[in-house]
C-alpha cells in the first residue's frame, strides 16, 4: 500500500505543543520505516485548517481520488482537519474505500465503523478546540478593551509588555515619534522631507528597516499616540502613557488636511512666500525666479495694483534689521526668566479652582459616556450613532485631561511659551550670524503677525503668537521694565 505523508503547522498557530514541520517529518519517516510502509510523496503545508480551502490538502485528496496512493501518514487527526467540511471529506473517502488506511504516531485508527466513529469524534474535538480558542481570544480582547488596553501588536513607539499584557513606551523610539509630530505640525516639512530627516537620525521599524512615507502618514493619523485608540470603529480611552498631546495631534491633522487640498510642485524654494500680503490691495505676495535672483511681488489677481517687486536679498536685510532690534542682552534675559519663575510658582496656587473645575467637567463626561451606553443598550441609538457620539466625548475628555495635567505640573499655559520666547530673544543674534533665512523667518513669526509688503518695505504689528500667552500672564506690573532695554521697544509696535 502506498502512502502520502502530510504535515502542517499554521504560521499563526496558538497551540505551542504542536511539533514543528521538521519534527513531524522525522516522526512520520521513522513510523514508515518501522512498519515498512511505502511513501510516494511528502506534502508540507503552512496554513491554518480552521477553514476549508487549503491548496495542498485539496491536492492530496485529488491525488487519492486518482489512485496515486491509498493511505495518509499524519502526526494527528487535527493536522488533517479542524473544520467540519474537511473532516467530512476524509470520512467520506474512507466510506468509499478511496482511503484505505490512516496512520498517526499519536493516534490509532481501525478502518471500521467504530474507528470512523472515533475519528469523527477526534475531528469534532479539533473543531471544538479551534472554536473555543477563538472565543477565548475574543473574550480576552473584550476584557482588554474594557480596561483601556490596546489589544494588538504595539505600534512604533511602544512595546508589548508580556508580563502585564499591556503596551509600554519604547524609550528609544518615543522621543523620535514626538519629534515627528512636532516637525510636521510646523507645516514646514513634507512627509518625504520628514522621513529623510528622522530616518537619518536612526529611526527604524521592525527588523531595523527604515520607515517609509506611508508609515509616517499612518503614524500621524493614529490617535493612540495621544492616549485613545479606535478598534473596529469604536473609540476607547487608553490606559497607556501618551507620547503627545491631543492639541499637537489635532494640529497635525489640520496641516495634513490643508496639504491635501492643494499640492503644488515647486522646484525652487521661496522662503518668504506665503508670509506677506500686499499693503495696497490685500492680495498674497508670491515669488518667482528671474536671472538667478528671487523676486517677491503682489499676485495682482483680479485687481489693478501698482506695487513693485522686491528682491529677496533686500527683504532679508530688512528682516535682519528687525531681529537685531529685538535681541535681548544676557542680563535682562536672566532677570526676566527669574521673574517668570516667581510668577509661575504663585500661579500654581491661584490655578487650583481651575483644576477643580476641570476635574468636575471630566466626571461629567464620564457620566455622559455611562448614560450613552445605557441608551445604546436600550436600542434608542444605532451602533454608528453610539460610536460617533462616544468618540466626541472621549476626545473632549482627553483634551480636558491634557489641560488638567498642565495645571497639575504647575506649568500654566503662558509659562513655557513665554520662557521659550524670552530665551529665543536672547538667541536672536545667532540667527543672524548663521545667515539661515528659514530660521530668521521662524523667529520673525514669533515677534509679529499680519505681515504687509508695501512700497518694497516690510511692515507688521508685534502681535505674534507669543502675545496670546503674554496676555494671560500675571506679570503686567513688571513688564514695563523692559523699556529700559532699548532693543525691546519694537515689542510694542512696529510699522
Amino acid at each position: 500500500m502506498r502512502y502520502f505523508i502530510y504535515v502542517r503547522k499554521s504560521t499563526d498557530d496558538d497551540d505551542r505543543q504542536i511539533l514543528s514541520i521538521e519534527a513531524q517529518l522525522v516522526e512520520l519517516r521513522a513510523l514508515a520505516k518501522r512498519e515498512n510502509l511505502s511513501v510516494c510523496k511528502e506534502l508540507i503545508e503552512a496554513k491554518t485548517a480552521k477553514e476549508p480551502g487549503r491548496p495542498l490538502f485539496n491536492s492530496l485528496l485529488s491525488s487519492l481520488e486518482k489512485g496515486e496512493a491509498e493511505g495518509i501518514l499524519a502526526w494527528h487527526p487535527d493536522r488533517l482537519a479542524r473544520n467540519s467540511v474537511d473532516g467530512g471529506k476524509i470520512i467520506y473517502l474512507l466510506d468509499r474505500g478511496v482511503i484505505k488506511d490512516l496512520k498517526f504516531p499519536t493516534y490509532r485508527l481501525d478502518n471500521n465503523a467504530q474507528g470512523k466513529f472515533m475519528l469523527s469524534i477526534a475531528f469534532g474535538q479539533s473543531k471544538y478546540y479551534i472554536d473555543a480558542l477563538s472565543e477565548n481570544i475574543r473574550r480576552g480582547i473584550r476584557l482588554k478593551l474594557s480596561k483601556g488596553i490596546w489589544p494588538q501588536w504595539a505600534p512604533i513607539g511602544y512595546l508589548n509588555d508580556r508580563k502585564t499584557r499591556t503596551i509600554i513606551l519604547d524609550e528609544g523610539k518615543a522621543p523620535f515619534i514626538k519629534r515627528v509630530f512636532e516637525l510636521y505640525s510646523s507645516g514646514k516639512y513634507t512627509l518625504e522631507e520628514m522621513r529623510n530627516k528622522i530616518n537619518s537620525l536612526g529611526m527604524a521599524g521592525r527588523k531595523n528597516k527604515p520607515l517609509s512615507i506611508s508609515q509616517y502618514q499612518t503614524m500621524l493619523k493614529n490617535p493612540l499616540y495621544y492616549g485613545v485608540f479606535r478598534y473596529k470603529g469604536e473609540m476607547y480611552e487608553g490606559t497607556h502613557e501618551p507620547i503627545i498631546t491631543k492639541k499637537l495631534f489635532d494640529k497635525c491633522q489640520e496641516v495634513m488636511r490643508l496639504r491635501g487640498k492643494h499640492k503644488e510642485k515647486q522646484t525652487t524654494k521661496f522662503i518668504f512666500r506665503g508670509l506677506m500680503k500686499c499693503g495696497e490691495c490685500g492680495r498674497m505676495i508670491t515669488a518667482e525666479l528671474q536671472k538667478g535672483h528671487v523676486y517677491y511681488h503682489c499676485t495682482k489677481r483680479l485687481t489693478n495694483c501698482n506695487q513693485k517687486y522686491v528682491r529677496e536679498e533686500e527683504l532679508a536685510a530688512q528682516i535682519k534689521s528687525f531681529i537685531q532690534k529685538v535681541s535681548l542682552c544676557d542680563d535682562w534675559t536672566k532677570k526676566i526668566l527669574e521673574q517668570l519663575e516667581k510668577d509661575k510658582n504663585s500661579g500654581v496656587q491661584s490655578s487650583l479652582p481651575q483644576q477643580q473645575n476641570l476635574e468636575v467637567k471630566i466626571k461629567e463626561i464620564d457620566t455622559k459616556i455611562s448614560k450613552l451606553i445605557d441608551v445604546y443598550l436600550a436600542e434608542s441609538l444605532t451602533l454608528e450613532e453610539y460610536q460617533a457620539k462616544k468618540e466626541v466625548f472621549i476626545n473632549e475628555k482627553r483634551k480636558l485631561q491634557d489641560d488638567l495635567r498642565d495645571f497639575a505640573a504647575g506649568a500654566n499655559n503662558w509659562f513655557e511659551p513665554a520662557k521659550d520666547f524670552v530665551t529665543s530673544l536672547n538667541r536672536a543674534e545667532y540667527a543672524i550670524k548663521e545667515g539661515n533665512l528659514e530660521s530668521q523667518k521662524e523667529f520673525l513669526e514669533k515677534i509679529g503677525s499680519n505681515f504687509i509688503l508695501k512700497e518694497r518695505r516690510l511692515n507688521f504689528p508685534t502681535e505674534g503668537t507669543f502675545r496670546l500667552f503674554f496676555k494671560d500672564a500675571p506679570f503686567l506690573s513688571w513688564r514695563r521694565g523692559w523699556d529700559s532695554n532699548p532693543g525691546t521697544r519694537l515689542l510694542r509696535s512696529t510699522s
